[in-house]
């Protein structure tokens, strides 16, 4: 299989933080060290659960009644978002210590493009790598896994190789040493039906795979398997990302509550959190939706929506709770037992590309717009949801979830001074806040 005879042609590492929100849990409260842990106990199933968790037989998606069974003495917590998100934002902050050119993939892991850097760093790659390492597990309080190699899949193969806590430099010219070793299911963007597609063609491990003719590759598999196939092969092609994500084609936000609730004020006070949470992301990249789709699910797992096409597009969500309220009672029926409700903003396009119409409504949402933009900054000042719509007034003065579901998180219980339950300072979190 040739490959590019330089050792990095290119130099493109992949972070993944291990068992990530079990890892911030245990960061922030070192007595839970060495402890199986488990997140998620707002949702009734495993989120996140550490390496101690994983080797009792704890599994994602698994219920809180099946996680005591196996695992007796688990310690299970609720999710905490934005404790999660503020690791997140300083583990993107190391890298860039390193390298400006950081592809922030996911909440727990990220690539970055240390092409060129040796000289200036005075540091080979490895050994960035390393240092990279050494500063993201000393400064967070938990273990990262990373992948040095040519391009993003080779990367992302590296730091799955070696976990928790591993470091994997899979060089162009020593590739076929790692693909002869994973099978070809295990490689990113491979899922399990083309998987099992490419078993009964013969193909069983990524070098197989990575062996075959390029014409081959053409005339069996579609073009983002021919893009996998050239990166196994050390080209470069899968581009960092350095930019935020504005181009969405729909937007949705979903909400579970315990117990399940007929009351019709409540659910649709539900609903309209969710709205108003979908619009300020809308508002954020500048998006409005032509359309929305909004359902309901009741306790024994059935779905009942309706969708609405808007004249103007819209990202007002008074504007779009009166469309709702109109056709609610469609869905809606009394006396049924719902535990969560949903909403998608659909067809989004810019808004700044709208034109106007003839008997104003759009001059009129978008003086409403305006009043929005004073209320998202209320928001960044004072925390989300600072000014909201009466509608939602239910739903955000309620618990979410109640009995054993509805344990607060620690961060909620541990507010510091100027700080509120939905506004962390930008301060190191370590330790007990006394």
């Amino acid at each position: 299989m040739p490959l590019s005879l330089h050792s990095f042609p290119r130099a493109i590492i992949h972070i993944d933080g291990d068992a990530f929100f079990a890892s911030c849990e245990t960061a922030v409260n070192p007595s839970l060290k060495g402890k199986p842990v488990i997140t998620g106990k707002e949702r009734g199933i495993t989120s996140s659960m550490s390496y101690e968790a994983k080797a009792c037989g704890v599994k994602r998606g698994m219920m809180l009644s099946e996680i005591r069974r196996v695992c007796p003495d688990a310690i299970i917590l609720p999710s905490d978002y934005e404790t999660y998100s503020l690791f997140s934002r300083r583990m993107y902050s190391i890298v860039r210590r390193y390298t400006s050119e950081v592809d922030e993939y996911s909440i727990d892991e990220c690539f970055a493009d240390l092409t060129g850097l040796r000289r200036p760093l005075k540091m080979s790659y490895e050994a960035m790598a390393e240092a990279i390492k050494h500063d993201l597990d000393t400064e967070l309080g938990m273990t990262f896994s990373i992948g040095l190699g040519p391009n993003k899949v080779l990367s992302k193969i590296g730091s799955k190789w070696k976990k928790p806590s591993g470091l994997t430099i899979i060089p162009a010219y020593s590739a076929h040493e790692f693909l002869a070793k994973l099978p070809v299911g295990k490689v990113w963007g491979i899922g399990p039906q083309t998987s099992a597609y490419l078993n009964k063609l013969g193909i069983v491990t990524a070098l197989d795979y990575a062996s075959k003719p390029e014409e081959w590759v053409k005339e069996h598999m579609s073009k983002p398997y021919w893009e996998i196939w050239r990166e196994l092969r050390g080209e470069y092609v899968y581009k960092l990302n350095l930019e935020e994500k504005h181009d969405y084609q729909s937007i949705s936000k979903t909400k579970t509550f315990t117990p399940p609730s007929s009351d019709r004020d409540f659910v649709y006070s539900q609903l309209s959190k969710n709205v108003e949470n979908a619009c300020i992301k809308a508002r954020r990249h500048s998006l409005v939706a032509r359309s929305v789709y909004f359902f309901l699910k009741t306790q024994d797992f059935h779905y009942s929506g309706y969708e609405i096409s808007f004249s103007n597009p819209l990202s007002v969500p008074q504007e779009i709770m009166s469309f709702i309220q109109d056709n609610f009672s469609r869905v809606y029926k009394p006396g049924i037992l719902y535990r969560s409700t949903g909403i998608v903003l659909m067809d989004l396009t810019d808004q700044n590309v709208i034109q106007n119409d003839l008997f104003g409504s759009v001059i009129q949402v978008t003086k409403l717009r305006e009043v929005l933009q004073a209320v998202d900054a209320l928001d960044a000042k004072f925390g989300k949801h600072t000014v909201f719509l009466g509608s939602s007034f239910k739903a955000l003065h309620t618990v979410q979830h109640l009995e054993d579901r509805g344990e607060a998180a620690r961060r909620a219980v541990t507010i510091l001074k100027g700080e509120n339950k939905r506004q962390r300072l930008g301060i190191p979190m370590l330790g007990e806040v006394k």
